[in-house]
């Protein structure tokens, strides 16, 4: 078992909880038909949010995959067109939370925090425009 959370293009994804889990539950089927592994097949948003994630969760594949296979902070990132999946070690649950839903708020794209029952999801709003980074708001 892994600690799961997951960012998301907040343009793309339902807004109502029942239709966002159904969603959720279509992206995690793994069937976009490329590999899971490289960043580059996701948004903008989501590989801004990748560059800096990894500076302190390192992938555990594709192309800037660590070396380190000791390393606990070291996870693995599944990566979608519209999503990016990451399972992290139990070991790094508590600093793992913060650090990717503040740097989803940074950057503009949604937080689902998968592993909790009833997790938050947390998308910016939109109505307010991008210069009011600290505007969002939560299903639950």
């Amino acid at each position: 078992m892994s600690y799961d959370l997951m960012v998301f293009e907040p343009s793309v994804a339902p807004r109502q909880r029942k239709a966002f889990m159904e969603w959720f539950a279509e992206q995690t089927r793994w069937a976009e038909g490329h590999s899971y592994r490289d960043h580059a097949v996701s948004s903008e948003a989501l590989q801004a949010w990748f560059k800096e994630m990894i500076a302190y969760f390192p992938p555990m594949n594709g192309p800037l995959a660590s070396g380190d296979v000791d390393n606990e902070r070291v996870t693995d990132h599944c990566v979608g067109k519209s999503v990016i999946y990451s399972a992290f070690s139990w070991s790094v649950a508590e600093e793992a939370f913060p650090v990717m839903r503040e740097l989803a708020i940074k950057h503009r794209v949604g937080f689902f925090d998968v592993s909790a029952e009833d997790g938050e999801i947390l998308f910016p709003d939109e109505e307010n425009g991008k210069d009011k980074a600290r505007s969002w708001w939560k299903i639950w």
